[in-house]
């Protein structure tokens, strides 16, 4: 599931002891969710149109050479940035303010992308050129994204709802851009041909990014911290927030959790899960079948999350929910069950992990400065992802010398033993509300 999946446009993750998010109500009128409501759709905007180059850019990039080489090359390039400027982006959203990255983030990466269509049908695009677009595209991309979150605490202080929800809401607005951009995509491409699906993508940009300058006010800010107060350059902020990181128990050990986690989550769905679906299930429609369930019920994890999250016990329901989402389908794959038994094991699972990212999001906006909300996500960010590639390695390997089922077996197991270690105690007692 990748939690703490700040993931960007290629692509889905997690102290001293804080106080409540010290979001002082901004200047708008009391109770109104017309923020909330903006940075909502605007997500919801500029992750369909995340899909929509995700699909397009490989079809393009493969009719253009005919070198799966080449495409490959173009995906990693695409990828890159979302975990550098991720990490060190943040710095520069916390400096300039959120809701100007924000805006900022989302014209640039919009002008980027733009570029691509706009001069591959006038002066012509070489390669090189477009590997450069792509990434700065990205670049900027999962900054913007991270802005978007930050202000969500004082958007759900002027809507008058409980953080969890907003979260609930924000995190079931992006599972649900994913979940139906791609066929959208899939569709526009086949209707349209790639370099048109590229040049809506621009569009989308624009509208993010309209609907943020227009509806979230520029007011819409926290009250300052003593914790962010640091002077000097950009290295020395950037410092700061990896040492804000590595200071606060809970964020640690969450962080170190979902390492672990995407670690194994990248082993099934990078390599193990494919492999069985292909052995196994039928092919390419079971695995479509699998991963649509795990999507569909994230979603409506989400927002049932939304709803009730608010209502419960923190640490109790991380657990429940990291249990009952990571080590089922690495066991119902080894196990050979079939397909339908299959689905319904990934949909219950996808249910589950539908309230991770909410609580993890919900804890993350309590202990992080507000001010330093930006550089602290994209370290976080960085070190959840760090270990995906890796987890995609080692899986191909373990399949090919060990076997896919004892891997699978193995996996599960593992997964199930380190998202129990939460009962343990230590930092993680400390995950309930601070207010």
């Amino acid at each position: 599931m990748a939690a703490v999946n700040t993931a960007g446009r290629a692509a889905g993750a997690s102290r001293l002891a804080a106080g409540p998010v010290t979001g002082r109500t901004p200047p708008v009128a009391a109770r109104t969710r017309v923020p909330l409501v903006g940075l909502l759709v605007s997500h919801v905007v500029s992750l369909t149109g995340n899909m929509l180059t995700l699909i397009a850019l490989p079809l393009y990039v493969l009719a253009e050479t005919g070198s799966p080489a080449a495409t490959g090359l173009a995906g990693a390039v695409a990828t890159a940035p979302v975990i550098l400027g991720g990490a060190l982006g943040g710095v520069v959203v916390d400096r300039i303010g959120y809701r100007r990255a924000a805006v900022l983030a989302d014209l640039v990466s919009g002008a980027t992308i733009g570029a691509v269509p706009l001069l591959a049908a006038t002066v012509g695009l070489p390669f090189w050129g477009l590997l450069a677009l792509v990434f700065l595209s990205g670049l900027l991309d999962t900054p913007g994204q991270t802005a978007r979150t930050a202000l969500l605490p004082e958007a759900a202080t002027a809507a008058g709802l409980p953080v969890e929800r907003a979260i609930g809401w924000f995190e079931a607005a992006e599972r649900a851009a994913r979940l139906l951009g791609a066929p959208v995509a899939g569709l526009l491409v086949a209707t349209l041909g790639a370099l048109p699906v590229l040049a809506i993508d621009a569009v989308t940009f624009a509208v993010s990014a309209l609907l943020v300058a227009v509806l979230v006010p520029a007011g819409l800010q926290a009250a300052a911290d003593p914790r962010e107060a640091v002077d000097g350059g950009y290295w020395r902020q950037f410092a700061a927030g990896v040492r804000f990181l590595v200071t606060e128990p809970l964020l640690r050990a969450l962080v170190l959790l979902v390492l672990v986690t995407n670690f194994l989550d990248a082993m099934k769905s990078n390599v193990l899960l494919p492999v069985v679906a292909d052995r196994e299930l039928g092919g390419g429609t079971a695995f479509g079948l699998l991963v649509g369930a795990m999507g569909g019920g994230a979603l409506a994890g989400s927002l049932a999350f939304s709803a009730v999250g608010h209502r419960l016990p923190r640490r109790a329901t991380f657990v429940v929910a990291f249990a009952v989402a990571g080590a089922p389908p690495f066991w119902s794959l080894a196990a050979g069950l079939p397909l339908a038994a299959q689905v319904a094991v990934f949909a219950v699972a996808g249910f589950a992990a539908g309230a991770i990212n909410p609580l993890i999001g919900a804890v993350k906006l309590e202990r992080v400065p507000p001010r330093m909300r930006a550089r602290v996500y994209g370290v976080i960010g960085a070190g959840a992802w760090a270990a995906i590639p890796l987890g995609a390695l080692s899986a191909g390997v373990a399949g090919e010398h060990v076997g896919t089922t004892p891997t699978l077996v193995a996996a599960g197991a593992a997964y199930l033993l380190v998202v129990l270690t939460p009962l343990l105690g230590g930092p993680w007692r400390t995950m309930g509300r601070s207010r």
